[in-house]
């Protein structure tokens, strides 16, 4: 004879299936929210951090286009384009002193520039992020004197 086992099966409880809730879900989303906020204003900061001395470097490089232009032509231009194109009273032009897109600053902003000067031969001024004199910061100007 044989015996025949029976074999009795136990009820388990449903499997759960595998994944995220939606709560575990907005909590990571809220989570790359913030963590993101953050890095793109420290990035944002960087940034004009970098233009203003990149302004303040491009002044300079300007500033010794001017006297470039002032040593071949005996006075300072008239005006900053007389830098890029021939002016009519410029007998021994040597330019262009720069091209075009020196003339504006990492903002895009034109730099200041007066002839003759109130703090020397010539004033060249880099107005800052705002582009407009005055201002504190990253707005505030810098002039070849200083």
């Amino acid at each position: 004879m044989q015996y025949r086992t029976i074999r009795i099966r136990q009820l388990r409880p449903p499997r759960r299936s595998a994944g995220f809730t939606l709560l575990e879900m907005l909590a990571v989303i809220v989570l790359i929210g913030i963590v993101g906020a953050i890095v793109v204003r420290q990035v944002g900061s960087s940034v004009d951090k970098g233009k203003f001395g990149a302004g303040k470097a491009q002044l300079t490089t300007l500033s010794q286009a001017v006297d470039s232009y002032a040593l071949d032509n005996g006075s300072p231009p008239a005006q900053l384009t007389d830098l890029v194109a021939k002016p009519a009273n410029a007998t021994n032009w040597q330019g262009p002193y720069v091209k075009p897109t020196q003339l504006k600053d990492p903002w895009g902003h034109d730099f200041g520039y007066k002839y003759p000067g109130e703090h020397g031969n010539y004033d060249l001024i880099f107005y800052g992020r705002d582009g407009k004199p005055g201002g504190e910061g990253y707005d505030a100007d810098v002039g070849n004197w200083q």
